[in-house]
Formats: structure tokens, sequence, C-alpha cells
């Protein structure tokens, strides 16, 4: 009959058992098994009884030695075991933690779109589109409500990078950054001016020409130091840009009995982005060939252009300049022509690109330099 403490009979020596045999509560009495713990050797099984000869006692030591380092060896591969299963225990908690706080948005607040893209380690998600708030107080409520659609927060959002318009001193950057830290763990505040710069040439010093529905010229020096023209908002300055665009043509047309068309926008809840929306028609005329929008849009891009020399000028970049274009109205071929000719004339010998990416993917891409620095 084996005796009942081998598992399985005759080959392995269980754990608790080993730890009993070796404080002195069970000894081995023959070759072929241990017997379980009797006083003085005494068996409590009577299959593995057995005498106590001279002979038999110096086999037990020779066995109790051997048997010591098998349990020992035991004791440590099942301590390595443990500490491996502790490991793989923890690693998921672990990659759970990042995962679940790898996400890193990138926002875009132009003047009439705010865009918002997301992104993990491994890819990049569709953008989100929702209409923009003239008044920066007002965007972490309008991104809260995007937070809670796409079930983001604090914890999910390792990183967020909003490249914003209005901002250029570093109190403003820093008041909306406070505003925004209950949207994710890091928050950066830029200019979109910048972001768009750092899309359309990377590390390359040079000047870029922004105009949406503001508009503004922005340069670097490759070496820190930035500089900007224009870019005063819509009551006093954005020349080139869509509202001043649909501005001017609202007053060379409001005596032809567009009083009341003119009115309307004026009195629009949002004056300026219902403005700007006339820009593509603006242009669309000049393309046919309406001397009114042709003057207007030729105007605008001789402002853009001066202030394109402005800017290289004051940060010294050299008789070449690499340059390059972000925002809707610039996205229009015809007038982006008509502005490159206005450069040249203006006296600034440019290199133009074509953007590389778009302000939201700076900005996310941003964000994600944040979570791995």
């Amino acid at each position: 009959m084996p005796c009942p403490w081998l598992d399985p009979p005759g080959r392995y020596l269980s754990i608790t058992r080993a730890r009993a045999w070796i404080s002195g509560k069970a000894v081995i009495s023959s070759p072929s098994g241990p017997a379980p713990g009797g006083h003085n050797g005494q068996s409590g099984n009577p299959a593995c009884a057995s005498t106590r000869s001279p002979e038999t006692a110096g086999h037990r030591r020779a066995s109790t030695q051997g048997w010591s380092r098998v349990v020992a060896s035991r004791n440590e591969g099942n301590a390595a075991k443990q500490r491996r299963k502790t490991t793989r225990r923890s690693e998921p908690v672990l990659t759970t933690t990042i995962r679940k706080a790898s996400l890193c948005v990138g926002v875009d607040v132009g003047g009439t779109w705010i865009r918002i893209a997301g992104c993990t380690g491994v890819r990049r998600g569709s953008t989100i589109v929702v209409p923009t708030e003239r008044d920066l107080r007002k965007l972490t409520p309008v991104l809260r409500a995007v937070w809670r659609r796409r079930g983001w927060s604090r914890r999910r959002v390792a990183a967020l990078v909003v490249a914003s318009r209005g901002l250029w001193t570093a109190g403003e950057r820093q008041a909306l950054a406070r505003r925004l830290r209950g949207l994710a763990e890091r928050v950066l505040v830029i200019s979109d001016a910048q972001a768009a710069l750092l899309g359309a040439l990377g590390q390359r010093p040079g000047v870029l020409l922004l105009a949406g529905t503001g508009s503004i010229v922005v340069g670097w020096d490759g070496r820190g130091r930035w500089a900007r023209a224009g870019g005063l908002g819509p009551l006093v300055g954005d020349e080139g840009s869509g509202f001043w665009l649909g501005r001017e043509w609202l007053r060379a047309t409001v005596r032809d009995g567009g009083l009341v068309p003119t009115l309307r926008a004026v009195h629009a809840p949002d004056p300026v982005r219902t403005i700007a929306a006339l820009a593509p028609a603006v242009l669309a005329r000049a393309r046919r060939g309406d001397r009114r929008a042709r003057r207007i849009a030729a105007e605008g891009q001789r402002h853009l252009a001066a202030n394109a020399l402005e800017v290289a000028r004051a940060l010294k970049l050299g008789q070449r300049v690499d340059a390059s274009w972000a925002g809707s109205v610039l996205d229009d071929r015809w007038f982006r022509a008509g502005l490159v000719r206005a450069v040249a004339r203006a006296g600034l010998r440019a290199r133009w690109h074509r953007p590389a990416e778009e302000p939201v993917d700076v900005a996310a891409r941003l964000a994600a330099t944040l979570v791995h620095r």
C-alpha cells in the first residue's frame, strides 16, 4: 500500500508534508518512501513502518540530506513560480492603467470651427468638428460635452494640447490651461498660428500666412524667436481674412440695394461667422471677373504680403525665406496664386511649401510627446 502523502505516490513530495518532515515530525523510513510522523520514528501507517537498525539510520541520514536538497530545490522553484505569477498578475494592471490613460488629444480652436483629434500610440481617430465659441471662457464646457459623448475622462486622457486663436501672452495661455485642467492629466496651450507653422514647415525657420475667419502672419527663426503681424481681431485688423473679405463686400454693395442683407448679417447672433461665410461667394465672383470682388481680393492679398515681409525682416530670415499657408481662405487656389504674386511684388523671395500637417494633427502629436518625454 503506498504512503498517502506522496503526490503522486512514489514520485513527488508535497510542500506541506515536506515542511513537517524537515521539522522532525516525519522521517524517511525506507528508500521506497517516507512515513508519516510518529514519535521516535514510530510509523502511523503500518504499510510504511520499519525497524531502526544502524544501517537504516545511516540510510535515513543520507536520504534526509538528499530529500533536503530536493525540497530546497522545490522551494526555490515554487518561489520563482510565485514571483512570476505575481509579476504576471500585476503586469495586466499596469498595462491596463497605461492603456486607459494613453489617449492623447489635440484641439484646434479656430474662428469658426473647433477640431478635435484623439490618438493612441498605434492609431489616430477621426477628427471631431464642432462650432466654435467666440468667448474662450466657454471653451471648457464645449470640450466637456465632447468628452461626455466620447466617454473620455481626465484619467482616460493622458495629455491635451490646445492650439487656439487669440492667445499670445504667457498669462493668457496659462489662464486657459488652468480652466482645462479637469479634462486631462497634462494640459498645454499654444497659439493656433504656431501650430500651423510647425505643421507647415516643421523645424525649418520661415513664415506662415494664415487666413481663415481671421488672419495673421507668424514667423520663427529656428532658434526660439517668434514674430507676428496682423491678428488684431475683426474690429481692428484681420486684413485678408474671410471676415474682412465679407465685410468689404458688404460695404461695397450696400448702396446697390444690399442694405437689408447687410443689416441682417451685421445683427446676426454671430456676426463674425455670418459675415466670414460670405468670403467663398466673394472669391467666386472674383474668379468670374467681377471688378469689385477682384479689387477686394487684391487688397487683401497686398495686406497679407506686407505682413509677411514685416515678419521676415523682424526675424532677419535672409534673402530666401521658406513660407507656407493655412486657413480656409488660402485653400482657395485662385486667391493663393494671387497672394504668391503679391508676396513677390512686395520684395520677399519665398520658397513655398505645401503644409505637411493640419494644426489639429500637430496638437495631437505634441500631446503624444508630453506623455512619452
